[in-house]
């Protein structure tokens, strides 16, 4: 375990024990207003992220797609990478089925039930399908790396990296040396960034705790716990799956991420561990322009915590209401829930989103939603580190289809190089 991987988890211990502290101890105005200075601190934190997140994006993906050298490898590696996210998706979601008909986590849940007539308050629009494929491709750049709209940022850098590939040997080969040089300065940002980490993890979980206090754990504790029983069983499922591409290397590769994990378990943001899976899998030995154009894609399309979730909650809330779902039903959902949840990345609270969406249509309240919205946050912090093991999987194997992972001596010496083609099935 490294130095700041151990700083990370005392700083979440110690979150623990100082928003226990100000939640018993002092009046709820006045810990309402401390945990607002922790909430500060974590935004600075993730502030931060945010902004080295779009250049550190379109820098490495650019940088991919040049070094690629044509439309047909592109192709090639995105429908590789798309498959295994369908497959991914399709299994997180039967998973979170299956345990919440073998758990019935709703059944007597043992809190008052919002009224089904109260509202959630979730902007459920952003779900409609005609508006998500028309706000994936960018009407302006600048606005979109203002946003960090990775979907945007992606279709525009796929574009710019084509264009230099066939250019290379013109004067365009000078912007592309140039763009390849942006990648070590944004990594070496990414560094200094990461350094605030144990603050910004401190202040996350002091900020939650203060505000929620540990009581509602155990109200909830059922809940909880079958979804991160059935977050475990995704976790063995998806190292099994790479396991029979990567062999044990995938264990080494889930020993490589741990901190990328943790980090992303403790701010319940993807966007924090996104440029230290970056560095893992590099040092893994996975080739750079695998990386920067595949763990972009997946994390927009390859949520697999978030899947496994939306299944579990609504089920929970069925189950809380006393409202049956037959198997029909509930594979329907699953289908409802696989394509709605490809357009949530960025949305705030997305996977609540997802399920105040699609309620209705199965004729299950809305306020349902209400139930769990207060240890959402406890929640999002597995389905977190679940995404970010899913796409460092994902990513790895892709390359290893590509034949493009080696020792980082080897990744160093030839990241110039194109990919080659991939190795002939067995």
């Amino acid at each position: 375990m490294n130095k700041q991987t151990t700083l990370i988890i005392v700083a979440m211990l110690l979150g623990i024990l100082v928003g226990y502290a100000c939640n018993s101890l002092i009046d709820p105005a006045t810990a309402k207003d401390v945990a607002s200075y922790f909430a500060m601190v974590t935004d600075i934190f993730l502030r931060l992220i945010k902004m080295i997140i779009a250049p550190l994006i379109f820098s490495t993906l650019v940088a991919g797609m040049a070094g690629m050298g044509d439309a047909r490898t592109v192709g090639r590696i995105g429908g590789k990478a798309v498959g295994w996210f369908l497959m991914a998706s399709v299994g997180s979601l039967f998973i979170g089925l299956i345990f919440a008909n073998l758990l019935q986590p709703g059944a007597n849940v043992g809190v008052p039930l919002p009224d089904v007539t109260a509202s959630a308050g979730l902007k459920t629009s952003a779900l409609n399908l005609k508006d998500f494929l028309t706000h994936v491709f960018p009407r302006n750049f600048f606005e979109a790396m203002a946003n960090n709209e990775i979907l945007q940022i992606l279709i525009f850098a796929i574009f710019v990296g084509l264009a230099i590939g066939q250019l290379r040997d013109t004067k365009a080969g000078l912007l592309a040396r140039s763009i390849e040089e942006v990648v070590p300065v944004m990594l070496k940002v990414t560094d200094y960034v990461m350094r605030f980490a144990p603050i910004g993890v401190f202040a996350a979980v002091a900020n939650v705790v203060t505000t929620q206090g540990l009581g509602v754990l155990v109200v909830y504790g059922k809940f909880m716990g079958s979804f991160y029983l059935a977050l475990a069983v995704l976790w063995a499922a998806l190292v099994f799956a790479g396991f029979v591409v990567l062999k044990g290397d995938v264990f080494r590769l889930v020993k490589a991420v741990r901190q990328p994990m943790l980090l992303g378990f403790s701010t319940a943001s993807s966007e924090s561990a996104y440029p230290r899976v970056m560095e893992e899998l590099k040092a893994f030995g996975v080739k750079e322009r695998v990386i920067g154009f595949v763990l972009p894609l997946g994390y927009s399309f390859n949520l697999d915590g978030s899947m496994i979730y939306t299944t579990f909650a609504s089920l929970f809330i069925a189950q809380a209401y006393g409202i049956p779902l037959t198997l029909e039903q509930q594979i329907i959902m699953l289908l409802v829930l696989m394509v709605s949840s490809k357009g949530i990345a960025g949305v705030p609270r997305s996977s609540l989103v997802v399920v105040a969406a699609v309620l209705p249509m199965f004729h299950l309240p809305e306020a349902g939603v209400l139930l769990i919205m207060g240890i959402d946050h406890f929640l999002d912090m597995g389905r977190t580190a679940t995404n970010v093991l899913g796409n460092a999987i994902a990513t790895t194997v892709v390359a290893k289809w590509e034949d493009a992972i080696g020792t980082e001596e080897e990744i160093g010496e030839g990241a110039d190089d194109p990919l080659p083609a991939p190795a002939a099935a067995e």
